[in-house]
């Protein structure tokens, strides 16, 4: 039994032109697809050309005559609830942005790991450290960091040893 789409506000034309006008490929892929049986191809013809078997096609036919097209849009997924809420994540971002206190902390640079530590002393939630790395990057926050100085570093003293290297470098050459 053939399905058939009962919805008669776009005709196959209009279809393909929002295909072309979305940013989703996989809902254009399932315009056309529709637009294709508005024009009369079979459902098996029209599955194949756009990438998908009949069945489906069917499934889609039955979400377009449902909800339009907005239907044929990919939902999101289901999945666990994020451990830290808005606030919290805010407040990691203030303290990652702040950096470490070598005394209060124990650390010069925040690693993952530092952090899982700060969050379950904080918060009373423990993470692990590769999902301390997905929230770091959902935060904005790059893997690189600036190298770290140490609190009683003589910047006089660089300065003078680099000075001293070049010297050196251009007295060999």
């Amino acid at each position: 039994m053939a399905v058939e789409i009962t919805r008669g506000e776009l005709p196959a034309a209009e279809l393909r032109r929002a295909a072309g006008r979305s940013k989703d490929a996989k809902a254009a892929r399932r315009m056309l697809a529709l637009a294709s049986v508005l024009e009369g191809r079979s459902r098996t013809e029209a599955a194949e050309s756009c990438g998908m078997g009949r069945q489906t096609l069917r499934d889609w036919v039955h979400r377009y005559n449902a909800e339009g097209l907005v239907g044929l849009a990919d939902r999101p997924l289901p999945g666990r609830a994020p451990r830290l809420d808005t606030a919290q994540m805010s407040e990691l971002a203030a303290i990652v942005e702040k950096g470490p206190d070598p005394e209060a902390d124990g650390v010069v640079r925040w690693r993952r790991i530092d952090l899982c530590r700060v969050v379950e002393r904080r918060f009373g939630v423990r993470v692990a450290e590769r999902t301390m790395g997905a929230i770091l990057h959902r935060l904005g926050f790059a893997k690189l960091s600036a190298r770290p100085r140490h609190p009683q570093s003589d910047e006089q003293a660089q300065q003078l040893y680099k000075k001293l290297r070049q010297s050196r470098a251009r007295s060999l050459a």
